[in-house]
């Protein structure tokens, strides 16, 4: 992954300075620390009336060709709640409502270095399942006879809304 070289605020040329008890990116005419964060994301598990979960096979790299669960990264507008469900629309053309907070877990990213993602289970949708945005396929599967899943972060939820779900 490449490392900033300027201050995003005025374009001067960043240094490594210790700072906050670790080493950070830091722009001495700002006189600023530049943090890095992990990127947020969202994803949900959709269980139907069967407990079978839906996943979508990815169109796009990273991991492109495998499946995982509908989501993706959040807005700056929305609530994770909102961005989870916009997701599931887009790339599976269904909405839903009252998503359950799962948890909240990282996943490694060539692109980004950390990618916070919050997972949810919702159990009531609307519409028929059906591929968008950067989904080539959309499919229900058995909990216990799962694909491989794109990212280990959405393997840890499926986990969890299996032991919710059975």
């Amino acid at each position: 992954m490449p490392e900033k070289r300027f201050c995003p605020f005025c374009g001067h040329l960043l240094q490594k300075r210790m700072y906050e008890g670790r080493m950070r990116l830091f722009c001495s005419r700002c006189r600023l620390p530049i943090y890095e964060n992990p990127v947020p994301a969202a994803c949900v598990v959709v269980a139907d009336s069967h407990k079978r979960v839906l996943l979508v096979k990815r169109r796009v790299d990273p991991r492109a060709g495998t499946w995982c669960l509908p989501g993706g990264f959040l807005e700056l507008d929305e609530t994770p709640e909102e961005g989870a469900l916009r997701e599931l629309r887009e790339e599976a053309g269904l909405e839903a409502e009252d998503p359950h907070l799962l948890g909240i877990l990282t996943n490694p990213s060539d692109e980004y270095h950390t990618v916070l993602v919050i997972g949810y289970l919702v159990r009531r949708f609307r519409g028929r399942p059906r591929p968008g945005d950067d989904a080539e396929a959309v499919r229900w599967f058995s909990l216990d006879r799962l694909p491989e899943v794109a990212f280990s972060s959405h393997r840890r939820f499926l986990e969890m809304a299996s032991e919710i779900l059975t």
